[in-house]
């Protein structure tokens, strides 16, 4: 979720078929089909570069092979114990939240911590708003959310910018 930026709905109900369809699967592609998405609009992730995204889907594939080797059948890649259909996460997702030293969150907060990682890596926008599935760019600007740590930045570099470092003065030419 993290890495894409995928809406609060999307993890409960995805199935095998969209992440490990064949030469997808080794390519490291997760396919979204257009009716499962908010917007309608199909598209790819690809994961095979991000280390710990595809260790996680591999860890869940191995878990679905062993419900098959057990005689549980389920398409789902979110699953309970028995294969059955996850509907709602809420209750282990403030436990996680609170494990984690960050008590409060919610999965949108993902989506723009994923547009904020994906300005900073220098990503092109357009192709940003593609990976985490946003059609416009008002919201798309709205969810990338600006730190102070940015706004030091921005100083660091119109300093760099004028010339001058801090603590010293620059020269001054007088006007006659």
């Amino acid at each position: 979720m993290l890495a894409r930026g995928a809406a609060r709905s999307a993890p409960c109900s995805k199935e095998h078929p969209n992440i490990m369809p064949g030469a997808l699967a080794r390519a490291g592609v997760i396919r979204l089909e257009p009716e499962t998405t908010k917007n309608r609009d199909g598209r790819l992730f690809k994961y095979a570069e991000l280390d710990e995204v595809a260790a996680a889907i591999e860890g869940l594939w191995e878990r679905h092979e062993a419900l098959a080797m057990a005689g549980v059948l389920t398409p789902l890649v979110f699953c309970r114990r028995h294969g059955q259909r996850i509907r709602t996460f809420w209750k282990r997702w403030k436990t996680a939240c609170e494990a984690a030293g960050c008590p409060g969150r919610i999965p949108h907060d993902f989506r723009r911590t994923a547009v904020r990682n994906l300005n900073r890596a220098g990503v092109p926008e357009t192709v940003a708003m593609k990976i985490t599935g946003h059609k416009t760019r008002s919201v798309f600007d709205r969810d990338d959310i600006t730190s102070e740590e940015d706004l030091a930045e921005a100083s660091r570099k119109l300093q760099a910018l004028a010339g001058t470092i801090v603590g010293t003065n620059a020269k001054r030419t007088r006007r006659r």
